[in-house]
């Protein structure tokens, strides 16, 4: 059994919630901009076409009123003919704008779509263990696709919508006001009875979407549990009580979407009315205007057209001010992945580690608790050297810190107090690439990928060649029972290695271990679920590997461990008893007891 079920105590390390955010800013949108920045080109492009297909825009109206005073008015068939010709030569010039405005911010929103996506998920990957032990995978998961996702529409569309209704409604009031001064005035002095209650009501939104994003990530987050552990699930027969509760969170998730599309659907139905109501309001003042003579019916017509422009725009903003509430809310929760900075990084001056590689690992009174302040220490002042090409076992009740040694001496964690050195090095004084890449890591229940068996086992040393990867299979007794699969190395393993056995993952990720040729080998408990067939090909395996290597393993059958150098017994996190197998046996204690015990039912079973 591993020990590191303590992180389950730990502090949280909570991710910053919305409510430290400023609700009068969309402040979390600002952080697309560096994303957008890389590619001047493609933001260039996007807004001298939006700019372009705007002014050409509202070039059509100005040509409306001459149709109207010196056509129609003047019933002029020639003027008519020579605005008509025009107005299709603007037409086309807006027309094509229009397809380059849109190719350029939907190719732009793409690239920062992807961008995004990649630094959020290789952040992730840079982050601490303690991270990982108190944060779901699937809520990650569900940050990582569903908002990245969500950002798509406002870089691909809202963004390129609210440029181009920002720059209708400013042209269209220039337009407005060299068309009628008089009626502009009216239109200024009804737009802030437009406008204040639009804002006010749409920063409503944002918290309301982020409530939406919590509970879908929640929904995410527990479908992705129990999907990936469908057979306790089956075996607990909890499927009825498993989809009721997923039920529950899919209404709670359901009822935060629909309170919020229903805020969105009041601010669209309010800017209706409300601009409705000022469009009837400049009608009726347009009217008076050119009764009495101020305006002609085309300079009235072609005022009314650029309102009714500026309303569109406006109206268009109204959405595009819900929809990005919204994508404020999903940004703003990106955005707290990518400041979580992880409590494990490289020292600002590194040291190198020796080469060749010594292999040699220390000890030195190391304390280390993985609660906050070094309350309920798991490791107390623990001190013990391995030498060079020394295999050392660790012996223990589960919790007595077993476990915890080979992440700390991984730097998954941070010690409390003391140090550990590699090769006479502190680890905290070595990058950390540099350091992992001086161990090979077995696990109890190792990791098994969802791609082939080659792939499997390259994930050891990426740029190894084919010839390499069958030699470590070779090796850690692989070969055979790949050379009867269907493809071979090409076979796919299924997620966490479903279609193999327990003996056939562990040998896999043995070769794994072979292939990135580490000077330290760490093994947890590599053989303590298997069968005794399947064990002892395990062992013959492990033997292979551990040959030249120093190797510190966390032993549950103490039948594996008789040749080690060395025997360390641990109990709550101190060392009790070191020695060989024979002289812990001889002297008593804890080992011998657990020898005696453990060596009787092997010789019951064998009968």
């Amino acid at each position: 059994m591993t020990d590191q079920a303590a992180p389950a105590e730990a502090a949280p390390v909570k991710l910053e919630t919305g409510s430290t955010i400023n609700p009068k800013r969309l402040q979390p949108l600002r952080k697309l901009v560096p994303f957008m920045l890389r590619y001047p080109w493609r933001l260039s492009g996007t807004l001298l076409f939006l700019l372009v297909s705007t002014i050409a825009s509202l070039a059509i109206p100005a040509m409306l009123g001459g149709v109207i005073d010196q056509g129609f008015v003047a019933q002029n068939l020639d003027s008519i003919t020579r605005y008509g010709w025009l107005i299709i030569g603007i037409a086309a010039i807006m027309g094509a704008a229009s397809g380059a405005r849109f190719y350029f911010i939907s190719s732009l929103g793409e690239r920062v779509l992807a961008d995004l996506r990649q630094s959020v998920f290789a952040h992730l990957l840079r982050l601490d263990a303690r991270f990982f032990d108190t944060h779901r995978v699937g809520e990650l998961t569900s940050r990582l696709n569903g908002d990245v996702a969500m950002i798509r529409g406002a870089v691909g569309s809202s963004f390129s919508l609210a440029l181009r209704s920002m720059v209708t409604i400013i042209g269209a009031l220039t337009m407005m006001l060299l068309t009628s001064p008089v009626l502009t005035i009216a239109v200024v002095v009804a737009a802030p009875a437009i406008l204040v209650p639009v804002v006010t009501f749409a920063r409503r939104l944002r918290g309301m979407s982020r409530k939406t994003q919590d509970a879908l990530a929640d929904l995410s987050a527990m479908a992705t549990e129990m999907l990936g552990a469908t057979r306790t699930v089956k075996s607990f027969t909890q499927e009825k009580v498993q989809s009721e509760l997923y039920d529950r969170h899919s209404e709670e998730s359901y009822r935060a979407e629909t309170r919020r599309l229903f805020a969105r659907a009041a601010l669209v139905a309010m800017v209706i009315f409300l601009g409705t109501a000022a469009l009837v309001g400049l009608v009726w003042w347009g009217a008076r205007s050119v009764f009495e003579g101020s305006v002609t019916a085309g300079q009235l017509a072609q005022f009314l057209v650029y309102a009714l422009m500026a309303s569109g725009a406006l109206t268009n903003v109204s959405e595009v001010l819900g929809s990005l509430q919204s994508v404020a809310g999903a940004t703003e929760r990106l955005s707290e992945i990518l400041a979580t900075e992880p409590a494990i990084t490289d020292p600002a001056e590194a040291k190198a580690l020796p080469v060749p590689p010594l292999g040699t690992v220390a000890f030195e009174n190391v304390s280390f608790s993985y609660a906050p302040g070094g309350m309920d220490p798991v490791l107390s002042e623990l001190s013990f050297a391995v030498g060079a090409g020394e295999t050392v076992a660790l012996v223990g009740a589960s919790g007595s810190g077993k476990s915890t040694i080979l992440s700390l001496l991984q730097r998954f964690y941070d010690v409390n107090a003391g140090s550990i050195r590699v090769d006479g090095i502190d680890i905290r004084d070595v990058r950390l690439a540099e350091l992992r890449r001086r161990f090979a890591y077995v696990e109890q229940e190792p990791t098994i990928f969802a791609g082939t068996v080659a792939e499997n086992i390259r994930f050891g040393r990426p740029e190894a060649t084919d010839a390499e990867v069958e030699a470590a299979a070779r090796a850690a007794l692989v070969h055979d029972f790949v050379a009867d699969l269907p493809l071979g190395y090409r076979t796919v393993v299924g997620e966490r290695g479903v279609t193999l056995s327990g003996g056939q993952k562990q040998r896999l990720a043995i070769a794994r271990a072979i292939l990135k040729d580490a000077p330290i080998l760490l093994l947890d408990e590599a053989t303590s679920a298997l069968d005794a067939q399947s064990e002892r090909l395990v062992q013959m395996a492990l033997e292979h590997l551990m040959q030249g290597r120093t190797t510190l393993v966390i032993a549950h059958r103490l039948a594996t461990i008789r040749d080690a150098d060395a025997i360390l017994v641990l109990d709550n996190g101190r060392i009790i008893d070191q020695g060989t197998h024979d002289q812990l046996v001889s002297k008593g204690g804890r080992y011998a007891e657990l020898a005696r015990l453990q060596f009787r039912l092997d010789d019951v079973a064998a009968r």
